[in-house]
């Protein structure tokens, strides 16, 4: 059984434009691997299943999606080992679970297919298809690779007191409050920005986050964090800091809030 870690994601920035012709919306976000993941392993299987997570929906559509672009049955054994949390803006494991069952093939899918059915499955499945930090544009596929630094520690906390709607309705409030307004010129700020990124504390320059905002990014901020956001639509809220006792030290007092974690960046899975 073939296995691989599935990280998480943090969406550094996030900048949102008008929604396009097919429903989705135009975007310009930033995207960082972290050190958190789940595990997944796939192996051939006289038929599809999925063990470990019995909520899970994504991998098992993965996994048919490329029995079905590579015109064979879904013949795979899956198996989840969950530590991210879900539907919390942070990613999860799906595309992994593409990759090993994509490999297990004898004729798999050449790179360019395989990101194309990727982007068919969410716009971030792409991303973990790749290494290092990405420009997702577009609906957040098109991916450009960046030179960020990866020396800081991130703080993660997902508010118990959080309770956050799909990502279509995240998406609709969006809307309702004409936050695609100036979608250009926002875009062209924060790719100045990326230009000016040498150090960690550069990364405190990139715009907030358009979808989702939340206090405890002020919290964060007061316990000496240099950037503070919410990653992706929500609920996770990260803090960067250039120290490990400091976010030692900020996830301790943030612990009454809900579930926190304490990550790294990493460059691949």
């Amino acid at each position: 059984m073939n296995r691989a870690p599935a990280t998480a994601k943090l969406n550094l920035a996030l900048v949102v434009g008008p929604r396009r012709e097919d429903g989705r919306h135009e975007v310009a976000t930033v995207l960082q691997r972290l050190d958190l993941a789940d595990r997944v392993a796939v192996e051939p299987a006289p038929k599809l299943r999925v063990e470990g997570f019995p909520e899970d929906t994504l991998v098992r559509r993965a996994l048919e999606s490329l029995a079905a672009a590579t015109g064979i049955e879904p013949g795979w054994e899956a198996r989840i080992w969950k530590r991210i949390p879900v539907a919390a803006g942070l990613g999860g494991g799906s595309s992994d679970a593409l990759r090993l069952a994509n490999e297990s093939l004898d004729e798999p899918l050449q790179a360019e297919a395989l990101h194309e059915l990727a982007a068919r499955l969410g716009a971030d499945v792409p991303f973990f298809l790749t290494s290092g930090p990405q420009l997702g544009e577009g609906v957040g596929g098109d991916l450009t690779p960046l030179d960020l630094p990866q020396d800081y520690w991130v703080v993660l906390v997902l508010p118990r007191d959080t309770q956050k709607g799909s990502t279509a309705a995240v998406y609709a409030a969006f809307d309702e409050r004409g936050g695609e307004r100036d979608y250009t010129e926002r875009r062209a700020v924060l790719a100045q920005t990326l230009t000016r990124v040498r150090r960690p504390s550069d990364l405190a320059a990139l715009p907030p986050n358009d979808l989702a905002s939340s206090p405890v990014a002020d919290e964060l901020r007061a316990l000496s964090a240099f950037r503070a956001d919410v990653s992706g639509a929500g609920p996770v809220v990260y803090g960067l800091f250039h120290h490990r006792e400091q976010a030692a030290a900020a996830r301790r007092e943030l612990e009454s809030h809900g579930r926190t974690w304490l990550s790294v960046p990493t460059w691949y899975g």
